[in-house]
């Protein structure tokens, strides 16, 4: 029992003890991406509805862009049927923007200009 590993000296609380310091030390400093960017937040922005584990800024994304930002965007959209799952594939390209712009017409006071800014990333998490 971990509880009876403090109380006992010896192995077993050492062995609870390091088992407790590499999981705080996971929790303190997630990794960074293998592309060696930023790591992201552990939680979803708050006001978050459904979201997918790529990405969580605000950064501008648009047509062209691959990587997490891009297939962040095509999961929301397809958790809200604008794209088909079979699209999320992490490259922006025409089907995306495509999505994009639908997404925004239908989300006044958005402008369906396909360039997901802040108020496009916050009205994708909060749909």
């Amino acid at each position: 029992m971990i509880r009876n590993a403090f109380r006992t000296p010896g192995t077993a609380g050492a062995s609870a003890l390091a088992v407790l310091a590499l999981a705080a030390a996971l929790i303190a400093a997630p990794a960074a991406s293998a592309a060696g960017r930023e790591p992201a937040p552990l939680f979803a922005p708050p006001g978050a509805g459904a979201v997918c584990a790529f990405y969580f800024g605000d950064e501008p994304t648009f047509y062209g862009d691959q990587g997490d930002r891009a297939s962040e965007v095509q999961c929301l959209l397809a958790n809200r049927r604008y794209l088909p799952w079979s699209e999320v594939d992490g490259t922006f390209g025409p089907t995306t923007l495509a999505a994009v712009q639908r997404f925004q017409a239908d989300h006044p006071p958005l402008i369906p200009s396909g360039l997901v800014g802040p108020r496009t990333w916050s009205a994708l998490w909060k749909a």
